[in-house]
């Protein structure tokens, strides 16, 4: 670690070689060290296998990682005279029958995320300016909305997911339905009436809807503000997989690893624009030809089955990761992480370890996946 690290509140060194112990060396191990070419290649690969699949995940943040365990949440930002403040965000200790039903879990863990996150985000940003000698405060006056975030932070929170949600459900779901219908104008009636022709049009709409998310990405992995997230983003992903193989969390071992992830939210989010041409075909058969406002109603209707579906099929796939079924599924989530995570430097890298040291839990069986 760097000069840093008097400011983390780490967990001890001794817990974390509890939690991550290192590879026992047996006889096989010994005579493949001896063996050339594919022996040796073997091994190597192995090696590079996780030991296990954790529940721990994160959020890039500005300047900072946030971290969800089992039983903790926290959040590591580099503040701006260098030093790492990390700290633990209260979440509810109650969990609702609700939040363990398959297909329902979904939406009401992607809510609760999306509040949790949008708060932390905040949070983030105002104390990656504390330290700054530009940043100083004194004598500033807060806006009566600052006044009133700060008194009623969840309630603002919600109010601020809401919104997000509202906004991805316009540029995502709405927006490639209106301009289906558009040009739906300009098709003869006869031919609309064609049972085939919705089918058509409903593929079209996905294929534009997954064109849209692409270009959306495209668009903010070019801002250089944004860019510095995905690299928070990026040691995200490979610290977890540092923890995931087994390894002690050390900047080394952590720039090794692999930037993509099968349990990712973009991986998420591809599955929910893929399996709403899915959904929507189908209804589109049932249905037929509608009015624009039934259709749109109809869409919005049904992004809570497509959310608990799409959460499921990433359960799964994440779960059985290795089957060739699976691998092939994870790959269009995989290769649109290209856009939203970036390579990591040391200090970057550093944030994310002490933001996963917080939640690490005392007993290594409570975060299987």
């Amino acid at each position: 670690m760097s000069e840093n690290k008097d400011n983390m509140e780490l967990i001890p060194k001794d817990q974390i070689q509890e939690i991550t112990p290192e590879p026992q060396v047996n006889d096989i191990d010994l005579a493949l060290e001896m063996q050339p070419s594919k022996a040796s290649k073997r091994k190597k690969k192995s090696e590079s296998v996780p030991v296990k699949k954790t529940t721990i995940g994160g959020q890039a943040l500005i300047e900072g990682v946030m971290m969800v365990g089992p039983s903790r949440t926290a959040m590591a930002v580099r503040k701006g005279d260098g030093t790492i403040h990390v700290e633990e965000i209260k979440q509810s200790e109650r969990t609702t029958y609700f939040e363990k039903v398959p297909f329902i879990r979904g939406c009401i863990r992607f809510y609760k995320m999306l509040v949790t996150g949008t708060g932390a985000l905040m949070r983030a940003a105002d104390i990656s300016e504390e330290g700054k000698p530009e940043s100083s405060k004194e004598g500033q006056k807060k806006s009566r909305l600052d006044e009133f975030t700060e008194r009623h932070f969840n309630l603002m929170m919600s109010i601020a997911a809401i919104i997000g949600i509202l906004l991805s459900v316009g540029l995502f779901i709405l927006a490639p339905r209106l301009i289906v219908e558009i040009a739906t104008k300009f098709i003869p009636e006869h031919i609309r009436e064609i049972t085939w022709v919705p089918i058509i049009l409903n593929i079209a709409e996905g294929i534009l809807r997954l064109l849209i998310f692409l270009l959306y990405l495209m668009f903010s992995s070019s801002l250089k503000d944004i860019k510095r997230v995905w690299r928070y983003h990026g040691a995200e992903h490979k610290t977890i997989a540092c923890y995931e193989a087994g390894l002690p969390l050390t900047v080394e071992n952590v720039l090794k690893q692999t930037r993509f992830h099968p349990r990712c939210g973009t991986s998420f989010m591809f599955n929910v624009l893929a399996i709403s041409i899915i959904i929507y075909t189908v209804i589109g058969i049932f249905t037929g030809a509608q009015p624009m406002w039934v259709n749109l109603v109809i869409r919005v209707a049904a992004i809570p089955i497509i959310c608990s579906i799409s959460y499921e099929v990433l359960r799964f796939v994440g779960r059985h990761d290795k089957n060739w079924i699976c691998k092939r599924m994870a790959r269009p989530g995989l290769w649109l992480q290209k856009f939203t995570t970036q390579e990591p430097d040391g200090p970057i890298v550093e944030v994310a370890i002490a933001s996963m040291q917080a939640v690490i839990p005392e007993n290594k069986e409570d975060d299987v996946w």
